[in-house]
């Protein structure tokens, strides 16, 4: 399992942290999950599959 932190996320849905947060209060967003006292990461699964349903919704209404 691969864990990426906020900056790797960030470039990877060329999102912005604030976003990413909202997104992730509204249950849009994968949940992080915490590793240490200040340090949360994402596991890369979530994101992909996130990424990837993404791609399906913008595909379906073409």
């Amino acid at each position: 399992m691969q864990l990426f932190n906020l900056k790797e996320v960030i470039y990877l849905t060329e999102l912005k942290r604030s976003s990413i947060y909202k997104f992730m209060d509204e249950g849009h967003f994968p949940k992080s999950s915490s590793i240490g006292w200040r340090s949360v990461m994402w596991r890369l699964c979530d994101v992909d599959d996130l990424i990837a349903l993404k791609i399906k919704a913008r595909d379906s209404l073409i």
